[in-house]
Parts: structure tokens; C-alpha cells; sequence
């Protein structure tokens, strides 16, 4: 029967352009290889402007940013969206702001996450992301929250380079030799503290280090768990 029937999945996305790209890559070749032949996503990309988010983080502009996502939220659900999801770990300590005033489903990126984590039997799990998701405590209370777990943080000069890298090569695509061994040799550290595994609390992070990396420490992709979890949603009909 055509149409195939499908839920439309709403994107916030633009923060940034790399991880929105990878999303909507992931997003379809998911629907296609459960699919087969052409099948891919219905989706709703709403983009926003990424030098915003950047200067309302940097600038601690959490009440601006949550009102400026409102708005894209809302214009996802007129779009038609089925459900939402947001390709960026960092805002969503303002995701009760802006899915306040939409009357379709959130789905948290943390959550297909933290059921993986708890799946997998680990406890004590450390975060890697922006400094905002590393230092407040926004993501590690809804982890701790909702799944039980302990999630430690890397030092101070740390937390600077993770998100350096982050911001100055991830986002902008570059991928570089150097940073990969710098998040490496922090997982290294950790893992040797009585860290059990990596969350890749970033959804750029996947572009630089992998399962592959350290295939006896597990990582768990916050992007490719959620990928997975909107399309299981999606194809739910």
C-alpha cells in the first residue's frame, strides 16, 4: 500500500551543521536497511542558525536560547512533525522550554542512552561533551536520575579541551590526529579511575573516536542511539 505509513520525524537541527548531516544520513540508512529497496525517512529538518546557539552558550543565554528553540519547535509540530528530537546534546538543558508549548512527543537524547548503559549492566560511566554538558549538572542529574548511574567528569583543563575541540575542528568538519588522541588518552585515564564506559556526550564526537578505538571499554554514541531510537519510533505504525 502506498503511501507507506510512517511517522514523520521533526529534527531541531543546525547545532551543528556536521551533526544534523550525520543525523539525516544515519536517520535513513536505519529506515532503508530495515526497509530495503528506496525506502528512507519522513522528516521535518528545522535548522536553526548556529552562531546563535554558539553565542547564547558561550554567553550563558540559556532563557534566550530555550525561546529561540521554542519557536522551531512549534514550526516542526505545523510542519507536520509526528514527533521531535534535537541533534544536540548542549541544549537540551532548555528542552522543558522549548517543547513547553508543542503538543507532540519528545524524545530526550539521553534516554536511548541511558537504557543502553542500564542494559548493559555498567554503573559508573564517564562524560565526555561541551563544557556546558561536562560541568553543569543538568546531564549528569538526568542520568543519575532517571537510570541509577554515577557519571564522572574529566578535570578542569580537560573539560577546556574536549570542547575546543569540539567547537573549533568538529563542528567546522576537521578532523584532526592530534584531538583524537587527546580524547583517547582522557578515556585512557578515567577507565584506569574505575570508569565501567564513555558516554560520547556530544553528537559530534562520533566524527572523531569510535567503538574501534578502544573496542574493550564501551562507548555509547549519544547520536547513533538516538538515531536508532527515532526510527524505531518511526517505523512503530
Amino acid at each position: 500500500m502506498r503511501p507507506l505509513k510512517q511517522k514523520k520525524i521533526g529534527l531541531l537541527g543546525g547545532m551543528s551543521a556536521e551533526a544534523t548531516s550525520e543525523y539525516y544520513r544515519a536517520i535513513n540508512a536505519a529506515v532503508n536497511a530495515r526497509l530495503g529497496g528506496r525506502e528512507i525517512a519522513e522528516t521535518v529538518i528545522i535548522g536553526v542558525n548556529f552562531g546563535n546557539v554558539e553565542y547564547w552558550i558561550r554567553n550563558e543565554g540559556w532563557e534566550a536560547l530555550g525561546d529561540y528553540l521554542a519557536e522551531k519547535a512549534m514550526a516542526a509540530e505545523r510542519a507536520g512533525a509526528d514527533f521531535l528530537i534535537c541533534a544536540s546534546n548542549t541544549v537540551h538543558r532548555v528542552y522543558e522550554r522549548f517543547t513547553r508549548d508543542i503538543s507532540i512527543p519528545f524524545l530526550h537524547i539521553a534516554d536511548p542512552t541511558g537504557a543502553a548503559i542500564r542494559a548493559a549492566g555498567l554503573k559508573r560511566i564517564l562524560l565526555l561533551g561541551t563544557y556546558p554538558v561536562m560541568s553543569a549538572s543538568y546531564m549528569r542529574d538526568y542520568y543519575a536520575r532517571n537510570f541509577g548511574l554515577e557519571i564522572m567528569v574529566p578535570d578542569e583543563a580537560e573539560r577546556r579541551d574536549v570542547d575546543r575541540i569540539i567547537f573549533d575542528e568538529l563542528c567546522k568538519g576537521e578532523i584532526s590526529p592530534a584531538s583524537k588522541a587527546r580524547y583517547l588518552e582522557i578515556a585512557d585515564k578515567y577507565r584506569a579511575a574505575g570508569a565501567e564506559g564513555l558516554i560520547m556526550g556530544c553528537t559530534e564526537i562520533c566524527l572523531l573516536i569510535a567503538q574501534a578505538d578502544r573496542p574493550d571499554f564501551p562507548m555509547f554514541d549519544t547520536a547513533g542511539l538516538h538515531v536508532e531510537a527515532a526510527v524505531k519510533r518511526a517505523l512503530e505504525v
